[in-house]
């Protein structure tokens, strides 16, 4: 196992990183006191929920949904318990940051393992490398999950030397909403082909600044500057190694972003932007399609498309992908194992109280039911080449030093140029920690 200064990677990324969960545009900046270490992570303060073993005991579900998404994934468990299985499933949800230094952690010492997780797709490839994950292949012909039964990009990303390390729960996507009452003053018909140019949103900006209505919202800017990029053709490694994202292509992403603020058609630094867009001070408003309860509870006339885009032969929405991963445990027998299997299939096949969480499930039946047809994500179940999945093996550590500069080019206290070369000094930097 290639677990060279695996801990000092894991550590220095914490203390470089910035939270930003899926159920949140805002990123916020961990001060190095905030950091666990190794030393105190068994301190931390949270309550570790338990259930009734199975009459062949528990299986240990570690998660990061630890907002409104946590209640429906824990429905969702409750209803698998129900069925009375051999082993019943204890969900325990935390952080993401937490999840990914504990899980870890357990696996390298040997101790409370779980059996399963929840991963992000883009974290899969390099705890993979490091030997961290079970391969599902041997297990799977005895199982009814198989990958005809997914959506095929999340299946295929976590297709690694040779075996096969998550089953996708979803498919979440960051996206664009627009406010219908506002767009029918001030949208002069620019969605009638149902994609938004940022030539566009140019084209309608004076109109909605001259009645103090911001055309359009600049939050959680790592995923804002990867949907653009990727549509160019931008990749965050040439070689699947070494960063070098700082190009023409994530230039054009920039200077556009500045266009836009220097004419006034964004927030201005400080703003919420999703708060503004709830109030109805926005025309159109970037963010997760996880965040569509609000569009509901604010009573907001609002549609979900596609993210905007430079071409529209062009389309293609930042996504990941929530993924079933099994934790390498020496302990676990291979009957324990399966059962993992049989609670992930539940999962898949039981897929609509995930929806409607405002998540896109991967498993495939969901596109058979009706409630999900009538749901507003719904349109991305059929998307596969327009998903733009990340699989560079460190990109935890490119979108944590994007995270640092970003904001600053969008406000302009630093040049595109500068915040490129700084990010990818920077991933560079923590790739040397890290092996």
């Amino acid at each position: 196992m290639k677990r060279k200064n695996v801990l000092a990677g894991l550590l220095t990324g914490a203390m470089l990183a910035t939270v930003v969960g899926c159920g949140s545009g805002q990123a916020t900046e961990v001060s190095d006191e905030a950091v666990p270490t190794a030393g105190d992570l068994d301190e931390a303060a949270e309550e570790v929920p338990t259930v009734e073993p199975g009459k062949k005991g528990t299986i240990e579900f570690w998660t990061v949904f630890t907002g409104a998404d946590g209640t429906s994934m824990q429905a969702m468990v409750d209803a698998y318990n129900a069925t009375n299985p051999d082993y019943t499933v204890n969900h325990r949800a935390m952080e993401a940051n937490d999840l990914y230094l504990k899980m870890p952690l357990a696996i390298q010492s040997g101790e409370d393992v779980p059996d399963v997780c929840i991963n992000h797709v883009e974290r899969v490839p390099l705890f993979e490398e490091n030997g961290y994950l079970e391969d599902y292949t041997p297990y799977l012909a005895d199982s009814e999950v198989s990958a005809e039964n997914y959506n095929p990009k999340a299946w295929q990303m976590t297709e690694l030397d040779g075996g096969h390390y998550g089953i996708p729960l979803d498919v979440h996507s960051y996206i664009l909403y627009a406010n219908m009452d506002l767009y029918e003053k001030y949208g002069n018909g620019v969605l009638d082909d149902g994609l938004l140019t940022w030539d566009e949103i140019k084209s309608v900006g004076d109109a909605c600044v001259a009645d103090d209505i911001i055309p359009i919202g600049m939050s959680w800017l790592r995923v804002k500057f990867l949907s653009s990029y990727a549509q160019l053709g931008g990749k965050l490694s040439s070689d699947g190694e070494t960063p070098d994202f700082n190009n023409d292509n994530a230039l054009k992403v920039l200077n556009t972003w500045n266009e836009l603020y220097d004419a006034g058609y964004t927030h201005k630094d400080g703003d919420d932007p999703w708060q503004l867009f709830l109030a109805g001070k926005m025309l159109f408003c970037p963010e997760g399609i996880w965040m569509y309860n609000d569009i509901k509870e604010a009573g907001l006339n609002a549609k979900m498309l596609d993210y905007p885009v430079f071409d529209t032969n062009s389309v293609g929405n930042w996504t990941s992908s929530h993924q079933f991963v099994i934790p390498k445990n020496d302990n676990r027998d291979d009957e324990k194992t399966q059962a993992v299997l049989d609670f992930i299939n539940f999962m898949g096949n039981h897929s609509l109280d995930w929806a409607k969480a405002g998540q896109c499930p991967a498993h495939v039946s969901i596109k058979d039911v009706a409630e999900f047809q009538d749901m507003p994500q719904a349109f991305l179940a059929d998307e596969n080449d327009e998903l733009k999945i990340y699989d560079y093996k460190y990109y935890g550590y490119a979108v944590e030093s994007l995270d640092v500069v970003l904001g600053d080019v969008l406000f302009e206290r630093m040049t595109a140029q500068e915040a490129l070369d700084k990010a990818v000094q920077e991933t560079k930097d923590k790739i040397e920690m890290g092996e």
